[in-house]
């Protein structure tokens, strides 16, 4: 299964609210998801952005791939910069990132 890490739209009209899950690529915008990692709020001022850095660390070593609006959001939050250092330090960085 080709995961993807994607933005969720939960917001009501004309209010945007999204959740950062992980979701099979083949599946709509707001189908069923395999795991929920984060929020984001737009309407906040700076945007909000809540991400639980482990799981989406786990799911990023693993091979889900973000879109560019979550690529970004995770950029903002440290977990890119976290997930290059693992994947260049090897299986003894995989450990130390998750704890």
């Amino acid at each position: 299964m080709a995961t993807r890490i994607r933005l969720k739209r939960i917001g009501g009209k004309k209010k945007p609210y999204y959740r950062l899950v992980v979701i099979d690529q083949r599946k709509s915008r707001d189908g069923r998801t395999v795991e929920e990692l984060g929020s984001y709020d737009p309407r906040q001022d700076p945007p909000l952005a809540t991400v639980d850095e482990e799981r989406t660390l786990h799911w990023l070593l693993n091979g889900a791939q973000p879109s560019d609006t979550a690529r970004a959001i995770l950029t903002r939050a440290g977990v890119i910069e976290r997930f290059k250092q693992a994947r260049q330090g090897g299986a003894d960085s995989k450990e130390a990132a998750t704890q």
